[in-house]
């Protein structure tokens, strides 16, 4: 091979993102003796979407030789001393870049770039500053569509008991054997947005979205869940450059629709009443509207969020309907301390209120004529997080969630929730998210089966997550998905262990 034909090789390779195999390529064609402005300036993007910095520097500053290269060059190499944390020095090459009357298209990229380091929020990435043009010039009408589909496994499709157990619930205290049952599903989901934005800074919008996990094997189809939602409302956003002062509005009405069996996790079959089939009273339809606020300056920011919702769930005359209201009002604040670590505040208040539904007595009974369930949740959580490098940060949390049972308190509750998440950007293409959360509930009145003879219910549970994506082109991804979770309580019928793991594709504008 010759030194262009090197030189070719590795531009073909670039435009694959094999940026490792391009910087290969393009030393042998330095070599063969290929010696250009363009050789250098290639070899430093590429260095520069390697994360080798300190090479890719030297690489774009040779290139600045060509006055055709020139504006690229000092552009790049804005980007590059951000991504070297040299604030001073990515804004000298960005103003450079700003200030000349060549090409207007860099000067832009060069104006939002100074603009987002001064309000400490740019992304050293140059597809999100493509990206972040194009959402501001704010097309009359644009539609965004998102679908993924996949294949997964599935340890315990019913939830069901890993153990024999002694089932308190039943006067005649029969000793009940579940049947741990695994299988493979498809997940699938699919959303729509159609966005007019009929004003500077207010839009109209129109949405619809739909997931679903639907079983292979017809013995497991009681295990099917589909969810679908349509929403419309108006979104509003406007932003002082001078003060850094961002507010934003969000009001919907939406209407969802959710399916699934009620079925006994003992053996997936619909569960019964009565001798009669009651499988379908879990299905639902909910409506209401949802207000969302944020005002954000420089450091600190706060928000807020209201909620009401009518749940209608499907009518089931042998046992009493889960039909209820729910009402939310949240407060939130966030401080960012750096550009790297931040802290948030959150406080929810929230209540469900069943229309039919009777509460327990403090025996563990429900009466005929008692009081209608209701539910009033305090909710208070506390995060922090830190980027460690530009690619690569982490949080961590605490949620304390404080239910109250207005009858007589039987079902009161408090829920300590720990929990860790790390984000890993390891390349341009691949991304890897895992978290983690222990929940602690504590019980002072209720009991195990709702029988006092067992005493005290006891519930703790563990989840875990890894999401992996891997971008194959500009708009699909392969996504892996591994979830655990781990359910312990003296209540043995709610106690299990459960694994999935997936693999989707999906594609995103």
């Amino acid at each position: 091979m010759t030194a262009s034909d090197y030189f070719e090789d590795g531009n073909r390779l670039f435009r694959d993102d094999l940026y490792w195999a391009a910087l290969l390529r393009y030393r042998q064609a330095g070599e063969a003796g290929l010696d250009t402005p363009l050789l250098h300036y290639n070899a430093g993007v590429a260095h520069y979407r390697a994360n080798q910095n300190i090479r890719a520097r030297d690489s774009l500053l040779l290139a600045l030789e060509s006055p055709t290269l020139r504006i690229s060059a000092q552009y790049s190499l804005g980007l590059n001393a951000y991504a070297l944390g040299d604030m001073g020095e990515a804004l000298r090459w960005f103003r450079l870049a700003r200030d000349q009357n060549q090409n207007e298209t860099l000067a832009n990229y060069a104006r939002i770039a100074i603009s987002r380091i001064h309000s400490e929020q740019f992304v050293a990435d140059p597809i999100v500053v493509r990206q972040e043009t194009r959402r501001k010039q704010r097309d009359f009408a644009h539609l965004d569509f998102r679908a993924r589909v996949g294949f997964g496994t599935d340890s315990n499709v019913f939830r069901t008991p890993s153990q024999p157990y002694i089932d308190f619930a039943d006067p005649t205290l029969p000793l009940v054997t579940p049947e741990v049952t695994s299988g493979v599903f498809m997940p699938i989901s699919m959303s729509a947005t159609y966005r007019v934005n009929a004003y500077s800074h207010e839009g109209f919008f129109g949405a619809y979205r739909v997931a679903g996990r639907y079983y292979q094997d017809k013995e497991l189809e009681n295990g099917n869940e589909y969810f679908h939602e349509l929403s419309f409302g108006s979104e509003y956003r406007r932003k002082d450059e001078e003060t850094r002062r961002v507010r934003e509005v969000y009001s919907a009405f939406k209407i969802a629709q959710h399916d699934e069996v009620y079925y006994d996790p003992d053996d997936g079959g619909p569960r019964q009443s009565g001798g009669a089939d009651i499988g379908d009273r879990m299905n639902y339809v909910r409506y209401g509207p949802e207000l969302k606020f944020r005002q954000s300056y420089e450091h600190l920011s706060f928000g807020l969020i209201a909620r009401g919702q009518l749940w209608n769930y499907e009518t089931v005359v042998q046992v009493p309907e889960y039909d209820h209201e729910f009402f939310l009002l949240g407060l939130n604040t966030q401080y960012r301390f750096t550009r790297t670590s931040l802290l948030r505040l959150t406080v929810d208040k929230y209540s469900r209120r069943f229309g039919e539904r009777p509460s327990f007595e403090l025996d563990g009974t429900q009466i005929l004529g008692a009081p209608p369930v209701r539910y009033d949740y305090l909710d208070i959580s506390l995060m922090v997080r830190q980027r460690i490098f530009d690619n690569l940060w982490f949080g961590v949390e605490y949620r304390r969630t404080d239910r109250q049972d207005r009858h007589v308190a039987y079902n009161d509750y408090i829920r300590d929730e720990y929990g860790a998440e790390i984000h890993w950007r390891a390349t341009g293409r691949f991304n890897l998210v895992a978290a983690g959360f222990y929940r602690l509930y504590n019980y002072p009145n209720a009991f195990a089966f709702n029988n006092p003879i067992v005493g005290n219910k006891t519930l703790e549970s563990a989840d875990a997550s890894l999401i992996a994506t891997y971008r194959m082109t500009r708009s699909l991804y392969l996504v892996f998905e591994g979830r655990l979770r781990e359910r312990v309580s003296n209540d043995t019928r709610i106690a299990y262990d459960r694994n999935q793991f997936m693999l989707s594709i999906r594609w995103e504008p």
